[in-house]
């Protein structure tokens, strides 16, 4: 019985229950009666594409254009190289352990226990997240959908209710100071939903019924197979980027280039505060890792979905970047659905009714992915004991994660109706970014550990030794000021707060340059964990601070049930 709890699941054991249908909970069925291999690498592509192209795309963009002006295109370049060190560290992992769990998964086989049901944890909180993010993001565009059609939907039923509390309370203050002119129409909207709203026992009854909607009808889809999930990504995937191009193709005919003047008009902070809604895109590449097991050829073929997707999300993100800013003042994009928005601008209003029908389309498929993802993450966890076991029970006749698809359901479901978009967005930001930083350490630490084998993708290794101590000292003497304030504690610790995370991502730097140089780790990894946990200090303290107490409620579960029902601690010799 192992009691250490950094106990680690060896590779061979992880591949060998998966080949042998063990760790389910009908695992007595024996070989092939687990989930099903049918996944190549277009569909691979294609989940990818279905991730990242949606309400980054069709929502988040607008308030990220807004702080940074065209120079947001920066932003996407950044996030794209960020990501594609992350991708290549996913990819190698993915291509040593073919199996569901993602960053899980592979953080119990290079870090040990306790570590993986902290990344394990976070994924769990990322996916919910993000899937109510996105679910919320979808009820915003299918409401302006039907209003097209003059159907109009009460804005008590379409919103969250703290949206609603607060405009009302700025509608009444703005009005009462006579400064009518800073009232917006989404003001407007969510004041009347807190003014129109019926109340019971003095709470007014505000929520989103088509985000709650949407949820059900995905985790059905999700719940009766992976065929039935991979058919519909595909095609709503070919439609979207269909359209995407369109709107780029037909934007150009309508750029006023005065528009693109200044470039950075908050300089390159103002294009950094737009990382949590650029970023919460990218986590399309941590889904794409969940169906390792339900992929014909996982070794060759999740590298290049991961690759191929990255490559052609990242074109389409900066060419619609350009395109927006172009048509309209960034002063102006700061709306829930700046596509349609900028092309009613220019009075193509038919083209944004169109564009409402693709970005519908576009967020369910996103939405899709992501409710695809979770659950087989929670299908892993439980496999490995630190879940009960139902989580892991495989339907006799769909062949999903059953009874984990309808928890996900639930628990994004419920908090969509309520939750806010902003703050959502940037908490899993904050969580896919650590989800990297792990990945990118655990290729660090596993990289010595597993024999290379033929037809696997291995990232190409370059000798950090110097280059990393190098960076690290360049880092210094430009930046030697903006550090020695990092150290300078003036009293006030509502101000100093917001530095702790640009401290620890010093004091990160310092550690993973001295020992670039006396072990000479592999450049990529190092720099995709120094770039993923730079981007994490963007975020804010007080997104540190909720994700911190997030993870603090993961550690009371699992020194409480996890660490005791854990297959290690039973049977070490896993």
């Amino acid at each position: 019985m192992s009691k250490s709890y950094f106990r680690k699941k060896s590779v061979t054991n992880i591949l060998s229950d998966i080949e042998n249908g063990l760790g389910d909970e009908n695992h007595s069925a024996g070989p092939g009666s687990g989930l099903s291999k049918v996944l190549g690498v277009r569909d691979l592509t294609f989940m990818g594409i279905a991730a990242v192209i949606g309400a980054g795309i069709f929502s988040t963009i607008g308030e990220a254009a807004f702080h940074g002006g065209p120079g947001v295109s920066f932003l996407f370049i950044i996030t794209a190289v960020t990501c594609g060190f992350s991708a290549l560290c996913y990819a190698e992992f993915a291509s040593r352990i073919p199996a569901s769990g993602s960053a899980y998964t592979y953080a119990y086989a290079s870090f040990g226990e306790l570590i993986a049901w902290i990344i394990g944890w976070d994924l769990l909180m990322e996916y919910a997240i993000g899937n109510i993010a996105v679910a919320i993001s979808w009820s915003q565009y299918f409401t302006n959908l039907l209003q097209g059609f003059n159907i109009h939907v009460p804005p008590y039923l379409t919103m969250d209710y703290l949206s609603a509390f607060r405009a009302g309370k700025a509608l009444t203050a703005l009005q009462e100071a006579g400064n009518t002119a800073e009232i917006t129409a989404t003001m407007q909207n969510q004041a009347e939903a807190w003014n129109t709203a019926p109340q019971f026992a003095g709470i007014r009854l505000i929520a989103d019924l088509p985000a709650l909607m949407i949820v059900c009808l995905i985790t059905w889809l999700v719940y009766i197979g992976i065929k039935e999930t991979k058919k519909a990504t595909n095609a709503m995937v070919m439609l979207k980027i269909g359209v995407v191009i369109a709107v780029i193709v037909l934007g150009c005919f309508y750029i006023t280039p005065e528009n693109w003047n200044p470039f950075l008009p908050n300089g390159f902070s103002g294009v950094m505060k737009g990382v949590s809604g650029v970023f919460f895109a990218y986590i399309g590449f941590d889904a794409i890792s969940t169906t390792a097991e339900e992929c014909k050829n996982p070794q060759r073929d999740l590298p290049r979905g991961m690759f191929y997707s990255l490559i052609i999300c990242t074109v389409l993100y900066i060419l619609i970047a350009l395109v927006l800013t172009g048509m309209v003042s960034y002063k102006e994009l700061q709306v829930g659905d700046p596509l349609a928005f900028v092309f009613e601008k220019v009075g193509l209003t038919q083209i944004s009714y169109i564009i409402s029908v693709s970005a519908v389309i576009a967020t369910a498929s996103v939405l899709l992915i992501f409710q695809m993802g979770q659950p087989r993450i929670w299908m892993s966890m439980s496999r490995d004991g630190l879940l009960p076991k139902r989580f892991s029970k495989i339907h006799p006749k769909y062949n999903t994660p059953g009874f984990a698809t309808i928890i996900t359901g639930v628990v994004v479901a419920v908090p969509a109706l309520f939750m806010n978009l902003t703050e959502v967005t940037d908490l899993t930001s904050i969580g896919t970014l650590f989800a990297f930083v792990l990945v990118c350490g655990g290729v660090l630490v596993m990289e010595e550990d597993i024999e290379h084998r033929p037809g696997r993708f291995k990232i190409p290794y370059i000798n950090s030794r110097y280059i990393v101590p190098g960076l690290f000292i360049a880092g210094i003497a430009v930046f030697h000021n903006d550090i020695f304030e990092l150290f300078r504690y003036t009293g006030d610790w509502h101000t100093y707060k917001d530095n702790i995370p640009y401290f620890l991502f010093f004091v990160l730097a310092l550690v993973i340059s001295v020992f670039s140089f006396l072990r000479q780790f592999s450049l990529i990894p190092v720099l995709g964990l120094l770039s993923c946990f730079y981007l994490m200090t963007e975020l804010g303290w007080v997104n540190w601070l909720r994700f911190l107490i997030w993870l603090g409620i993961g550690l009371v579960i699992y020194f409480s049930y996890s660490y005791k029902n854990s297959k290690l601690h039973q049977d070490p010799a896993e």
